[in-house]
């Protein structure tokens, strides 16, 4: 491999990009667009659901249980409701998506320190969310009766009751249990990996469509320093977008970096180097730009957003899926983003991921130099 012909290509798709300012400004302001419309419509965060409420007791004891959800940040009042022919309307027309029913005799037997029920209906369409919801009413419920016997045991002169265990939970490297901060480094290896393989799809398609691949086959440049060629101006490009997706998840998104910068930037190298190959052996094999452009979108984002643990936690996939995620380099890409953002962890900690991006990348440049061949058929 010369260095002379390996700049001569270099310098050859360079002009490349910078002579389509259209492609360049969609490969900048591309990357940006999806990270911000990804970023603030993707949350995890069940909070603010709307309920409505049939109080048929009308008691202050009642009335204090319910001013707990809605003084709680997860529920909004959204009516009152007469009955359960009200109560499956406002779920039918999606008004609510839980109701909360206070019986007759409840201020009675709070009083009487007796033990009484309120009835919670949640919307199990979305089995998921109904679940979150279920568990925020069961917390606050809970906390309205401990609260409740406390007032009636010192109401009677006597000792409050103790709770036979004391939980005190503590969340560590996200204690404010923000999602954004989960999914923002999750968005950006997603991204990445689309955006890489988007931008070297159509190189070497390219020059078969247009005709100038008969001129390259022509000269002494070889198959490798074919492909390294034009794989560097795009590494460039690539670690541009990789900067400018970083700032934006601190500045915009506000989500800590606690880790090393030097770190995140020579893995999000490896990564692109990766990416940026699979996207030329793509082109490579295909020799269509358009047949490139749909293999390399069904073959990185797919993948990377289903099968990668950034929207469904891989131990929950069926066992088949499970092996399949092990191919998948956004796997090993997003546990290494959120652990150098969120818990800080060095290389000792993440090299066995650092190695499996390693491997890719040398993988995906060897076979597109393999997969090269200087012939026109």
């Amino acid at each position: 491999m010369k260095l002379r012909r390996l700049w001569a290509v270099a310098r050859k798709e360079t002009l490349h990009v910078v002579r389509d300012p259209r492609a360049l400004g969609v490969s900048i302001a591309l990357p940006m667009l999806l990270l911000m419309l990804f970023g603030y419509a993707l949350t995890l965060d069940v909070d603010h659901v709307p309920f409505v409420l049939w109080d048929q007791s009308g008691t202050a004891a009642s009335r204090d249980l319910v001013s707990k959800f809605t003084g709680s940040p997860y529920f909004t009042l959204a009516g009152a409701a007469g009955g359960y022919g009200e109560i499956r309307e406002a779920l039918d027309h999606n008004r609510a998506l839980m109701a909360l029913v206070v019986p007759v005799n409840y201020g009675r037997d709070a009083a009487a320190g007796r033990s009484t029920q309120v009835q919670v209906i949640v919307d199990g369409s979305d089995a998921n969310t109904a679940t979150i919801v279920l568990n925020y009413a069961e917390a606050i419920v809970q906390t309205a009766s401990r609260e409740l016997g406390v007032r009636v045991a010192m109401a009677r002169g006597l000792a409050p009751p103790v709770d036979p265990l004391d939980l005190r939970a503590r969340f560590w490297f996200n204690s404010d249990m923000v999602s954004m901060y989960f999914i923002v480094p999750g968005l950006i290896a997603v991204i990445m990996m689309l955006i890489a393989a988007l931008l070297t799809s159509l190189t070497v398609a390219r020059e078969w469509e247009t005709g100038t691949m008969e001129q390259l086959i022509s000269t002494p440049v070889k198959g490798s320093e074919l492909v390294v060629g034009k794989l560097l101006p795009y590494v460039a490009l690539g670690s541009l977008d990789m900067v400018l997706a970083v700032a934006a998840g601190r500045w915009l998104f506000d989500v800590p970096l606690r880790g090393s910068l030097l770190v995140l930037g020579l893995m999000s190298l490896v990564y692109l180097v990766g990416a940026l190959s699979l996207g030329l052996l793509i082109s490579i094999v295909t020799k269509s730009q358009l047949l490139a452009s749909q293999v390399a979108f069904v073959a990185t984002f797919l993948p990377a957003f289903l099968l990668s643990g950034f929207m469904f936690d891989i131990a929950n996939l069926p066992r088949a899926l499970q092996v399949v995620t092990y191919a998948v380099p956004a796997r090993y890409f997003i546990v290494l983003l959120r652990g150098v953002y969120l818990k800080g962890v060095g290389p000792g900690d993440l090299h066995l991921e650092g190695i499996f991006l390693l491997v890719f990348s040398v993988l995906m440049v060897g076979l597109s130099v393999l997969r090269f061949k200087k012939r026109l058929v």
